[in-house]
């Protein structure tokens, strides 16, 4: 796993973030802050947004027009499948799940059309303890 880790956040350039708040104290915000800070372009998911961290807002996966390395999931495991199905459907190479969110049918389907999967685990944290 930490090997598939290390290599995913070397890879990635573009990451999705599937409900980023533009709320700062809002865990989703400060991981994508984080993530922004050190390099990543990330592109905010959240039909409640307009625009969060300078970056546009789009409503879905789909609605992004460039192409997705990472899609970042900060929603709960019960909203999981469908993103994961979206996140195939785009073509994106990763799906995450972040720290407690864990949704082993839609990791198993994300795997099985060739995506790499990582769950219950933080960015932030990962990237931190590899590069910082």
């Amino acid at each position: 796993m930490d090997d598939l880790i290390g290599d995913l956040l070397k890879r990635s350039k573009v990451v999705a973030v599937v409900g980023l708040s533009s709320k700062p104290h809002r865990p989703s915000h400060g991981v994508a802050r984080y993530l922004q800070s050190v390099g990543y372009r990330i592109i905010p998911v959240n039909p409640n947004e307009k625009e969060v961290l300078g970056e546009k807002s789009y409503a879905r996966l789909e609605d992004i027009p460039v192409h997705v390395d990472m899609v970042d999931i900060f929603r709960r495991a019960e909203f999981v499948a469908p993103i994961v199905e979206s996140a195939i459907a785009i073509g994106a190479s990763a799906v995450w799940m972040q720290e407690g969110v864990v949704h082993e049918e839609a990791a198993a389907r994300a795997r099985s059309a060739g995506l790499e999967v990582v769950m219950d685990r933080c960015t932030l944290k990962e990237h931190a303890a590899r590069f910082s």
